[in-house]
């Protein structure tokens, strides 16, 4: 369920950001169970810091900017450096970890090498609610990513919201903002490591988007 589909605006600005490198990402393996996560295997590279840290210098985002993010190590870590950078002399803004920016679970293919994401894709565009392999549906993403903006939304308002996150989750993520179908995740730009992406709502025959490098 897109939580996102009959709104007309937004009380908020939404900025998203992919965590940077991590020890995964070198690897080459997927690891998206949260039982499975350690901050010492599968944290951030100290290419990961320095990629977070200049996102965080470029970003243009204000010291009160409200930052939330998954639970992953490789995506708390990349939020806690900016939050840093943001606080400057002042200390570190807080972060809010949260479960519901959680990278997507590849359920069988946990494990397994990266390039079996691209297995996952293709069975997303003939039916984002499938879940071969125990994968979970990126319909399913779509809801609790989407229902957790809606909860900011009515926590917030005016503010600059910045969501840490997974590039499935939050690819998946914009599908809700821009009104598509969630199994087209993929025609979208790739989110690289540590980029930031500004949401905005989609209107019919309109993107809807822009992009922060």
């Amino acid at each position: 369920m897109n939580h996102l589909q009959h709104l007309s605006y937004l009380r908020n600005n939404y900025s998203c950001m992919r965590h940077g490198q991590s020890k995964a990402n070198v690897a080459n393996v997927i690891v998206s169970c949260i039982g499975n996560d350690s901050p010492d295997d599968f944290g951030l590279t100290d290419l990961g810091r320095q990629q977070a840290l200049a996102a965080a210098a470029g970003s243009g985002l204000r010291r009160d900017t409200v930052i939330c993010s998954s639970d992953f190590s490789r995506a708390s870590q990349t939020a806690g450096i900016v939050a840093a950078a943001l606080g400057g002399a002042l200390g570190a803004a807080d972060v809010t970890v949260t479960p519901a920016l959680r990278e997507r679970c590849f359920g069988d293919w946990e494990g397994t090498a990266a390039d079996n994401y691209a297995i996952v894709w293709a069975a997303d565009k003939a039916n984002p609610g499938h879940a071969d392999g125990h994968v979970e549906p990126a319909s399913a993403v779509l809801s609790r990513a989407t229902a957790f903006v809606i909860t900011l939304e009515r926590r917030y308002a005016g503010r600059d919201i910045l969501l840490v996150s997974h590039g499935d989750t939050l690819q998946i993520l914009q599908t809700g903002f821009l009104r598509m179908d969630p199994g087209r995740h993929r025609d979208l730009p790739h989110f690289e490591p540590a980029q930031i992406r500004r949401f905005h709502l989609g209107l019919c025959g309109r993107s809807g988007h822009s992009f922060l490098r």
